[in-house]
């Protein structure tokens, strides 16, 4: 096995159905907030000089709420005998038997992460901006979500997909049932037939009132027939770049200036949802605070949102395929989006473009096909660098789409001469390519996530000793180049 992917499947549950699901995802709010009430009063006892064990890392927050939820504290019983005498009978929490017990082993991992992150950030060895310390998490913001671990018994999967008892468009969770789903799940019942794929564990979530499943499975590397043929390490071409932009979504060139593809009419369904979007809107703020009307406004509104970016992504995952099953060695540019978001004359069109979005999608999906993306530096000036010549010049406005260069009298697509820019940049470099997710954890291990023992190597927690040294401020400003072409 050598890759992880998941597969998501709308849910179309019963009456009944609908409240065990979210009977379980208040489940999972549940052992998380009290999770993090239990480090709150440790940590505060500690701060007071007792000698108390915080528990920190994921496996320490499921042996804490165990032994929590079946002490009085959690619950209790007051008993009359015949006698009068009242004795007190610790019951724990009376609804636990009610939902799947990994719901909340889950929930205690994930609490375990952010405080792991959380630590990692304060001592500088985190990158990206600054983690906070976890919060209680509230019923009317937190979407319903929850998480359930794939275990195997008596040669039995707890989750199993296309069961012969409930047909092919169903999966089965532990404590919930049969679970009837919209789309074909053909293809992952064959994969996992054939042995190419193991379930994982499967995340139920709700957003704007639609009830979706993701099974996340470990599967085999895709067949050599469509991955790209390996290159030798001194081999430094067949680099493409692709600049992305507003006007071209996506411009690929090579070092020659070949053109291979120019995206130039995407969907863009933010600006094609606006008005609905607005008219719903007002529809909200129309709406009594705490009223049924409001409610279903809100929901109304919630699934414009959702759709808009459902067809953001699928169109996105569509140029990303087209690029990575071409061409085996992919450069992108380290584009600063958060601080294009200042703008604010261009931050809807940038956000309706979703550049990060399809960096993250290329560079897995190259991985998996066993090509390379790479990611050119932030202060690369592949907009302002004439691709003949290599000088740099002054940054050109947007409304100008011919790039003229003054010494060599160069003249090309503004968009053309930048991708070219970057695949030449990458075959200089080729040697420290980089990941375009290098920057932050991907969740692609199949221990370490998950309720179980764990290795505590790299773990950190207060009982560590010492104080962490003080974070380093990153370097405040915005790239020269700005990134939008």
């Amino acid at each position: 096995m050598g890759r992880f992917t998941a597969f998501r499947f709308t849910v179309d549950p019963s009456p009944s159905q609908v409240v065990v699901l979210a009977r379980h995802a208040g489940a999972a709010r549940f052992a998380f907030n009290q999770c993090l009430a239990l480090v709150k009063e440790a940590l505060d006892a500690k701060r007071r000089g007792g000698s108390v064990v915080v528990p920190w890392s994921g496996f320490d927050l499921i042996n804490a709420f165990n032994s929590w939820k079946c002490s009085a504290a959690a619950g209790r019983r007051f008993v009359v005998d015949a006698a009068g005498s009242v004795e007190i009978v610790a019951t724990g929490l009376s609804w636990r038997a009610q939902v799947c017990q990994q719901v909340c082993q889950e929930a205690a991992v994930d609490l375990g992460r952010g405080l792991t992150a959380w630590t990692d950030s304060r001592r500088g060895t985190r990158s990206g901006r600054r983690v906070g310390f976890p919060t209680f998490k509230r019923k009317s913001r937190t979407r319903p979500s929850f998480r359930i671990r794939c275990k195997t018994k008596a040669g039995r999967a707890s989750i199993r997909v296309g069961d012969p008892a409930a047909g092919p468009r169903s999966v089965c969770l532990p404590r919930i049932g049969i679970l009837r789903v919209r789309e074909d799940t053909r293809r992952l019942r064959r994969m996992i037939r054939a042995g190419r794929a193991h379930i994982r564990y499967a995340t139920v979530s709700c957003r704007a009132s639609r009830w979706t499943i993701t099974v996340t499975v470990e599967a085999a590397d895709l067949h050599p027939a469509r991955q790209h043929p390996s290159r030798p390490d001194p081999d430094g071409g067949g680099w493409v770049g692709v600049d992305r932009g507003l006007a071209a979504l996506v411009v690929a060139a090579d070092t020659t200036g070949r053109q291979w593809l120019r995206v130039t009419d995407p969907p863009r369904p933010l600006r094609a949802a606006l008005p609905r979007l607005r008219r719903l809107a007002r529809q909200v703020t129309r709406k009594q605070r705490g009223s049924r009307n409001r409610a279903e406004a809100v929901a109304r509104l919630a699934r414009a949102h959702h759709r808009v970016a459902n067809v953001r992504r699928h169109f996105l995952h569509k140029v990303a395929n087209r690029l990575v099953k071409t061409h085996d060695r992919l450069a992108l540019e380290d584009l600063y989006t958060a601080g294009l978001l200042h703008n604010r004359r261009l931050a809807a069109a940038i956000s309706d473009a979703g550049w990060a979005d399809l960096a993250r999608i290329i560079g897995y999906k190259q991985r998996w096909r066993g090509g390379q993306a790479t990611m050119a530096p932030r202060w690369y000036p592949s907009t302002k660098m004439c691709s003949a010549c290599r000088t740099i010049g002054p940054a050109p406005p947007l409304s100008i789409r011919i790039f003229r260069c003054d010494e060599c009298r160069h003249t090309a697509d503004r968009d053309v001469n930048a991708a070219v820019n970057l695949a030449v940049w990458a075959e200089q470099h080729h040697a420290q390519t980089r990941d375009p997710e290098a920057r932050g954890p991907v969740i692609n291990a199949s221990r370490g996530d998950g309720s179980g023992q764990r290795p505590r190597a790299g773990e950190t927690s207060p009982d560590d000793g010492g104080t962490p040294p003080p974070r380093t401020p990153a370097t405040a400003g915005t790239p020269e180049k700005g990134g939008v072409s």
